[in-house]
């Protein structure tokens, strides 16, 4: 079972028509979207997170209901409204960010019992709340809770422009949870602002997975590396792709816990995970457009 714990916000998704421009709002937050991912691809998943007490935070709960997800783990905030990340696509279907995000229901997350770390096998958790010290605190107590438990760590660096002051501070808090994560994923700007003496040197006993965007993906394991092509698409909106990779390699690694870090499986689940992030760029929204696992066979298997 995969338990993704994080952020849970609506994504305002913007168009411009006649000078007007327009919102489609769309259920997201990255380790809610990987959670709603994997569960589509056909993993056991549980979600925790924290939405306010507000029509956002209904609608969202709602969705989640809808599309078959355990709302158990998901608290509403009575004093506190729901995140919003306005997205602004250019021609390319490439995203841009702008977070509503302050004292919003996702910095105050709910206790994680034992048991619930128990009942997983891959423990991933999401990046946005690592703005803020008491949530890394939450984060880490959650990673060695995990560890002792012999549970594997996932993290996303999914980095955030706007939402930390600085560059150099928010690689110095990332690299706090970095350091005690099994399966790290970084995106090919990621690797620039990481550097990659960092991840070569300091991630070596990881599991490092890379998105290169047309180019497909690669991971990286203990001196050893493999890169795999992805499919030709005409993307519409990447918002969600790089979640919808990482939801797609997590369940395939899931389902191979014993044999997890051998590269047969290690290639085949980051050609699986290119295939749904590169599907899921051909519709608006990180999870309306996810595909199907038959949607999924026809790329694998050609």
């Amino acid at each position: 079972m995969i338990l993704c714990i994080g952020e849970i916000l609506a994504d305002m998704i913007g168009e411009e028509k006649n000078g007007i421009t327009t919102y489609e709002r769309k259920a997201g937050g990255a380790p809610f979207n990987v959670a709603c991912a994997a569960k589509k691809f056909g993993a056991d998943v549980k979600f925790v997170g924290n939405v306010g007490d507000d029509l956002i935070g209904e609608f969202l709960i709602k969705f989640a209901k809808d599309f078959g997800m355990d709302t158990t783990y998901i608290s509403k905030d009575a004093n506190r409204n729901t995140t919003l990340a306005f997205v602004e696509l250019n021609e390319e279907g490439d995203r841009s960010f702008c977070f509503y995000r302050k004292n919003t229901a996702d910095y105050f997350m709910p206790p994680v019992s034992d048991e619930l770390i128990k009942s997983a096998d891959i423990v991933c958790i999401g990046s946005l709340m690592m703005a803020d010290e008491n949530c890394v605190s939450y984060a880490l107590d959650i990673i060695e809770r995990a560890h002792a438990l012999n549970k594997i760590v996932a993290f996303d660096v999914n980095y955030r422009t706007d939402i930390y002051k600085d560059t150099a501070s928010a690689v110095k808090t990332y690299k706090k949870i970095l350091a005690k994560a099994d399966i790290v994923k970084f995106s090919e700007d990621e690797v620039e602002t990481f550097t990659e003496s960092y991840i070569t040197e300091e991630l070596f006993d990881k599991l490092v997975l890379i998105t290169l965007g047309k180019h497909g993906s690669e991971w990286r394991y203990k001196g050893k590396r493999s890169s795999m092509p992805t499919i030709d698409v005409k993307p519409i909106d990447t918002t969600g792709a790089g979640d919808a990779f990482f939801a797609g390699a997590l369940s395939v690694l899931d389902k191979k816990a014993d044999k997890m870090f051998n590269p047969d499986v290690l290639d085949f689940a980051i050609k699986f995970g290119n295939v749904t992030g590169a599907l899921n760029t051909t519709g608006r929204g990180a999870i309306d457009n996810l595909p199907t696992l038959d949607e999924i066979s026809k790329h694998i298997n050609n």
